[in-house]
């Protein structure tokens, strides 16, 4: 196990934290530590930086709520760069999204499978840029009562594919709402993280109610 000492901090007395998703293996952000920074991060279990523009330490959610809580750090071969493994409560960006890195400079094409959070990082991208064209933007600028109709209208359909026994019109139907319910989402500042967390809470639950009845 290393120690500070056997870190290589720069000129500025600064080590780079690439703070990643313990969940999902998503880089979430690039940050800063000094010594004193990575030894209170260690001492208290959670992401404490350094800032370099305030001058000062930064205790990651000491304002936003958005904690970071530490599952590991690790010093690459030359001891000069850290990877910091976290549990996170909310967005890691201050622009309110998942990650820091949101923006392609390059992707081959079919480079990066498919996932439902890459889909929500896409929808923060159209609400954060809202590109002209898009439908997705054509949803956000009309707000909150436009994306619920939408989403009552895709249950609809759902319901009709599924009474009709049809899985090729059910299946398309389904997906048609899970995109809207992902805009809702985006909307109304919930992530991917908070509905898992909601449904791993319930399979808890029901765990426990299975084990009740079978005790009882």
């Amino acid at each position: 196990m290393l120690s500070i000492d056997d870190l290589k901090f720069n000129g500025h007395g600064l080590i780079p934290a690439i703070v990643v998703d313990a969940a999902s293996g998503k880089v979430l952000t690039l940050a800063y530590m000094n010594r004193e920074s990575l030894q209170i991060s260690m001492d208290e279990g959670r992401t404490c930086f350094w800032s370099r523009s305030r001058k000062e330490l930064w205790r990651k959610g000491e304002t936003s709520g958005n904690v970071q809580h530490i599952r590991s750090i690790v010093a690459d071969c030359d001891r000069d760069a850290l990877v910091v493994t976290v549990d996170k409560e909310g967005p890691a960006c201050h622009l309110g999204t998942d990650s820091c890195f949101n923006d392609p400079v390059y992707l081959k094409e079919s480079a990066e499978p498919f996932s439902v959070k890459g889909l929500y990082a896409l929808l923060e991208g159209r609400k954060r840029d809202l590109p002209e064209g898009s439908y997705t933007t054509y949803l956000f600028e009309k707000g909150l009562d436009k994306i619920l109709k939408k989403v009552g209208e895709e249950s609809t359909e759902v319901i009709i594919a599924g009474k009709a026994h049809d899985k090729a019109e059910t299946i398309y139907e389904i997906a048609d709402l899970m995109y809207h319910v992902m805009v809702l989402m985006v909307e109304l500042g919930i992530s991917v993280d908070d509905v898992m967390a909601e449904l791993a809470s319930r399979h808890v639950i029901d765990h426990k109610v299975k084990q009740e009845k079978m005790t009882g």
